[in-house]
């Protein structure tokens, strides 16, 4: 009988502490035990002088992380969504230590890089893009609102751009990507190997040439640099004008409303997506993104999302959006509300009220 397979594997190479996500059949999709193990590989990290750098990839050719085992969550949302909670509490405080860390911490963002894939690469000093990566937060398309720290990510993407992304699930290529600030680098997937290389070689405090105290962060971004090439356009760059037209309006019926009318055709195919996404979880996530906007940290998000990740847990869309798209793959929710206006002002801020025993505490 073979011996069972970490999901989580940790080593050194050279002076470079490397971390790969090992479910590649399921897309890396994180399990509870992969959060408490990536996290407690970093703790450990912090302190050891033999690790220089940390280096985040996936195991396999399609990505780095499609996000949660939704299929787990939704059995365990079923039956009350006390592990879902205990699994955001630790997501979302590893979210955090992955954006403080003490040493460099890089993540390989490729292929495709969704949900609590972007909350375990895009909060790192340095992040990557190849020419294979989708990286998106498509959280509403299952009854859920942006989280991982993503919608910090997406409130301060340049003009409405993270509103717009938030609200229809939409990808981003890795253009896309750089443009809204979920990436650093462009990097083409066959010079990965060769930057890994380098990454360790330079971290080593073996090799002669390394620095003594180890690469900062800066050292590690010209190393990347280095390697990089121009990335693809960005889609998004060419779309600013009637996305900062149309996102800005008060509501999301407006919004809608604005896309409707702005004669362009990819502003119909916006208002499509957001059609067929959760209600709720729409007019949730455009109230958390604005006010996202105004709050001070990642750690008072992600404190928000919490409050808000437990709401949806505690409603019908939830578990629906995730059976349509997962279990009975039927790509067919029974939304309630079923449509916008049937979502009210009341609804929307109980996502965002505070609510004992949902508090995560870390602002």
């Amino acid at each position: 009988m073979s011996a069972e397979v970490a999901e989580v594997q940790a080593f050194l190479d050279g002076g470079v502490g490397r971390i790969v996500l090992n479910r590649p059949r399921a897309l890396n999709s994180l399990t509870h035990g992969m959060i408490t193990a990536v996290r407690a590989t970093l703790d450990e990290w912090a302190t050891d002088d033999r690790v220089r750098v940390v280096v985040l990839t996936g195991a396999g050719e399609r990505g780095l992380c499609a996000g949660a085992d939704i299929r787990a969550m939704h059995d365990d949302a079923k039956a009350g969504g006390a592990g879902t909670r205990a699994f955001f509490r630790d997501e979302y405080r590893l979210n955090a230590l992955i954006a403080r860390y003490p040493k460099p911490y890089v993540a390989v963002m490729d292929g495709i890089t969704m949900g609590g894939g972007v909350g375990l690469s895009a909060h790192g000093a340095v992040r990557i893009v190849t020419e294979r990566s989708t990286v998106a937060m498509p959280e509403t398309r299952i009854g859920l609102v942006p989280d991982v720290g993503g919608s910090r990510l997406l409130a301060h993407a340049p003009g409405e751009l993270g509103i717009h992304l938030g609200l229809t699930s939409a990808s981003m290529g890795p253009g896309d990507a750089l443009l809204c600030g979920f990436a650093d680098h462009f990097v083409p997937s066959a010079r990965i190997p060769e930057l890994l290389d380098a990454l360790a070689r330079g971290a080593d405090p073996a090799d002669p040439a390394a620095s003594a105290t180890g690469p900062t962060t800066a050292d590690v971004d010209a190393v990347v640099a280095a390697h990089a090439e121009p990335a693809p356009a960005a889609a998004l760059a060419e779309q600013r004008t009637w996305i900062d037209a149309c996102y800005a309006a008060d509501t999301a019926e407006e919004i809608v409303e604005h896309l409707l009318n702005s004669g362009v055709p990819e502003a119909k195919e916006a208002v499509e997506l957001i059609l067929a996404n959760s209600p709720t979880a729409v007019k949730a996530a455009l109230a958390a993104l604005r006010r996202a906007r105004t709050l001070p940290s990642l750690e008072a998000v992600l404190d928000q999302e919490y409050r808000v990740s437990c709401a949806a847990l505690d409603g019908h869309d939830l578990v629906e959006g995730i059976r349509a798209q997962v279990i009975d793959k039927d790509r067919n929710p029974r939304w309630e509300p079923a449509a916008l206006a049937g979502v009210t002002a009341v609804d929307v801020a109980r996502f965002l009220a505070p609510r004992e025993g949902d508090e995560l505490g870390l602002a």
